[in-house]
C-alpha cells in the first residue's frame, strides 16, 4: 500500500482507538497490521481522521504525475471500476483494454480448467493461490475449445513448466488464444477489495506499446454495462447438434446392459460434465442453449440435462425457460447444474438474483438437508436462486455453509431436480458424482413404470 499500515495507526491515536473507531477487536487491528491493509468498508472512518488520505489507504493509486507511462518494471495495468490501479508484469498476448468483471478464485489446483470454463464468459480471474503456470498446459485439460475468460491475474510470475503433461507454457498457451495475464499483483490487496466491497468492473490492459491512457481506459471500465441482465450462454454455446461418448478418465464408464438418451442442453457445459453422464451410464446428445422443446424432444430422450454457463440467468431464461417447461410437461427427468439449476428455478416460477459475492472456488462446503451430509463442492457463480420466492411443491434441497444461500431445489410434481454447485469437479473434489447417478436412476425408474 502507498501508506504504512503502522503510521495509519499512530495518526488514528493508535490501536485500541483504531479498533474503537471501527468497532473492532485488536486481534483485527493486529492481523490489518500483518496484512499490511484496512478492509475498504472502515475507511470512511479513518478518512474522518486528521492525516490520513485516501492516497494512504488505497493501495492501488495510480501516479499523478504522468497517466500514460507506467512505473518502473512495470508492463500490464489492473484498473478497477473504484479508480484504483495495480501494475505488473504482463503476459500471454497483448491487449489494449480486456474490460469485464473482475472476480476471484479460491482454487489451489485446475487454473487451466478455470480460464477454459464458459461459465467465466466476461470475466477476469484473479488467483487467490500464489503459483499459477507451474505445471504448464496441455489439451486435455481444457474443459471448452478455446480460453472462456477474459484475462487472469497473478501473483507470482509464471514459472517454467515443471510436469511431464505439459505441451505449452501458461504464457505461450494464452498468447495463442489471445488472453492477456498479468503477474506481480497484490492478488490479497485485490481479492480482499473484492471481498469488502463486493464485484466491479475492470480492465486488464497489456499494450505493445507500454504506454496507458489511463482515462480512456477508465472510460471504457464506465461504458461496461455489467453483468446483470447479460446473456452469454450465446456467446459459449455449440452451434450444432452433437454427440459425446468420452467417460471420465479415472472412472470406468457404467457397465449397463441399457443405457439412458439424455440430451444436454449446452448454455456453457464443461466437458467434464459430459464425461460425467456417460460414465453414469448415459449416451449423451448435446444440442445448443436456445434449442426448443420441440428440439429437444426430436431426439426422444429420457432425460434432460441443464449445463452450466455464464450470464444472468434471468436473460438467458427469455428462451430457456419456454423451452425447460415444455420438457417437464412432457414428463421426462430433468437435472440442472449452475446456471442449468438457475435456469430450471425459473421455469418452475421462482427468481434469481445476483449475490454480493460470488462462489468460486474447489472448496465450497455445502449441506445437504435430507441426509445432513457436507460436501466440499466446487463453485463457479454471480447469482443465485432466491428461496423465498421458490413456489409450493418446490423444495430446498441443499444449502451454502458460507453464507446460506440456496445450493440445489427439488419438484414435487416434476421429475426434476438441480444443485448450484459442479458435482462433476475438474477442477476440485468429486463427492457429489453421485447427483449423475441419482439422474440415471430416475430414468430407470420412469422406463421401468
Amino acid at each position: 500500500m502507498n501508506g504504512d499500515i503502522d503510521i495509519i495507526i499512530e495518526r488514528a491515536g493508535g490501536a485500541e482507538q483504531v479498533a474503537k473507531l471501527t468497532g473492532v477487536g485488536l486481534e483485527a487491528v493486529r492481523k490489518w497490521r500483518q496484512a499490511r491493509a484496512i478492509p475498504s468498508k472502515h475507511w470512511a472512518t479513518l478518512l474522518r481522521q486528521p492525516g490520513i488520505t485516501l492516497a494512504d489507504l488505497n493501495p492501488g493509486d495510480a501516479p499523478a504525475d504522468d497517466a500514460t507511462v507506467a512505473p518502473d518494471g512495470a508492463t500490464a495495468a489492473l484498473l478497477l471500476a473504484d479508480g484504483s490501479v495495480f501494475w505488473g508484469r504482463g503476459f500471454g498476448a497483448h491487449s489494449d483494454g480486456a474490460v469485464g468483471e473482475l472476480c476471484f478464485s479460491t482454487g489451489l489446483t485446475g487454473y487451466q480448467e478455470t480460464l477454459t470454463d464458459p461459465s467465466f464468459a466476461g470475466q477476469i480471474i484473479t488467483f487467490t493461490f500464489p503459483h499459477i503456470g507451474n505445471v504448464g498446459t496441455n489439451d486435455d485439460d481444457c474443459e471448452a475449445g478455446a480460453i472462456a475468460a477474459l484475462g487472469a491475474v497473478v501473483r507470482c510470475d509464471p514459472t517454467d513448466p515443471a510436469s511431464w503433461r505439459s505441451t505449452a507454457s501458461l504464457d505461450t498457451w494464452l498468447s495463442r488464444e489471445g488472453k492477456p495475464g498479468i503477474a506481480g499483483v497484490d492478488t490479497r490487496a485485490v481479492t480482499r477489495r473484492l471481498r469488502d466491497g463486493g464485484p466491479q468492473t475492470a480492465l486488464l490492459a497489456y499494450p505493445q506499446d507500454g504506454r496507458f491512457d489511463l482515462d480512456a481506459l477508465r472510460a471504457k471500465i464506465a461504458a461496461w454495462p455489467g453483468l446483470e441482465g447479460m446473456d452469454l450462454s450465446k456467446v459459449v454455446t455449440c452451434t450444432q447438434s452433437y454427440t459425446w461418448d468420452q467417460g471420465v478418465w479415472e472412472r470406468n464408464n457404467a457397465e449397463r446392459t441399457v443405457r439412458r438418451r439424455v440430451v444436454a442442453v449446452d448454455y456453457g457445459a464443461k466437458r467434464n460434465i459430459l464425461r460425467c453422464l456417460v460414465s453414469a451410464g448415459c449416451d449423451v446428445t448435446v444440442v445448443p442453449a436456445d434449442a426448443t422443446a420441440d428440439d429437444i424432444l426430436r431426439h426422444k430422450p429420457e432425460g434432460v440435462f441443464l449445463s452450466n454457463g455464464p450470464g444472468d440467468p434471468a436473460a438467458t431464461g427469455v428462451y430457456a425457460v419456454p423451452a425447460i417447461r415444455g420438457v417437464l410437461e412432457a414428463g421426462l427427468p430433468v437435472f440442472g447444474i449452475c446456471l442449468g439449476h438457475q435456469l430450471l428455478a425459473l421455469a418452475l416460477g421462482a427468481r434469481t438474483y445476483k449475490l454480493e459475492r460470488g462462489h468460486r472456488g474447489a472448496n465450497q462446503p455445502v449441506k445437504d438437508l435430507s441426509t445432513g451430509k457436507v460436501e466440499i463442492t466446487s463453485q463457479n457463480h454471480g447469482f443465485a436462486v432466491d428461496d423465498k420466492s421458490l413456489p409450493e411443491g418446490c423444495s430446498i434441497t441443499h444449502v451454502s455453509l458460507f453464507d446460506g444461500s440456496n445450493e440445489g431445489i427439488r419438484s414435487d410434481r416434476y421429475d426434476a431436480f438441480s444443485v448450484q454447485y459442479h458435482p462433476e469437479a475438474s477442477p476440485g473434489p468429486s463427492d457429489s458424482f453421485h447427483l449423475f447417478e441419482r439422474f440415471v436412476s430416475l430414468m430407470d425408474e420412469k422406463a421401468g413404470a
